[in-house]
């Protein structure tokens, strides 16, 4: 193949063998350059050859850029079936099951997303929001909540949450909400 051959986004996500949205952050990142042609990317072989030559002596080529999520919830099926679900996705999760494990964590470990249920025993959301953006105005926040209440809904948005998930939530929507968080394209390619 000559330098000039292009090749679709099937054909990079064959070649690489990696998924979609690894590819959405390696474009988004400026670490693939690609052409955008109506809808669809293409991808120049000879560009997409020096990545991975440049990346060969790192093992995780394909995974160094995945965003790391910290959740945080009380209710540790609700924790297990989030973090499953972003796992799933090529997100690199974290999970605590109260407010002083998730500072703790953010404590030693950067994030690039935090997920935290609002009504947890000591420590509620609402607090571990506080703290954290104490420390961090940039950090993603979304909040889980089966109790809404107005009140908690305006010191949520006014603390500066990206977004919300409210029980019971589709395993959709958690990927949704965390891609627009992270402000990554949609986790499916729309129709």
């Amino acid at each position: 193949m000559n330098d000039d051959h292009f090749l679709t986004t099937e054909e990079v996500l064959d070649y690489l063998q990696v998924n979609l949205r690894t590819i959405y952050r390696l474009i988004k990142a400026g670490k693939i350059p690609a052409v955008r042609v109506g809808r669809q990317w293409r991808f120049r072989k000879h560009d997409i050859d020096a990545w991975l030559n440049s990346n060969r002596s790192n093992s995780r080529a394909g995974v160094m850029d995945r965003p790391r999520i910290l959740i945080v919830d009380d209710e540790q099926t609700v924790r297990d079936l989030v973090a499953k679900t972003l796992s799933m996705a090529d997100y690199d999760v974290d999970t605590a099951p109260d407010g002083p494990s998730a500072l703790d964590r953010l404590n030693t470990t950067e994030y690039d997303l935090l997920i935290t249920d609002l009504k947890m025993p000591g420590m509620d959301g609402l607090s571990v929001i506080r703290e954290v953006r104490r420390r961090s105005a940039e950090l993603p926040i979304v909040i889980i909540t089966g109790y809404s209440t107005e009140a908690s809904a305006i010191e949520a948005i006014n603390l500066g949450v990206s977004g919300y998930l409210t029980k019971p939530f589709r395993l959709p929507r958690v990927l949704a909400v965390a891609a627009r968080a992270l402000g990554e394209p949609a986790p499916s390619p729309e129709p």
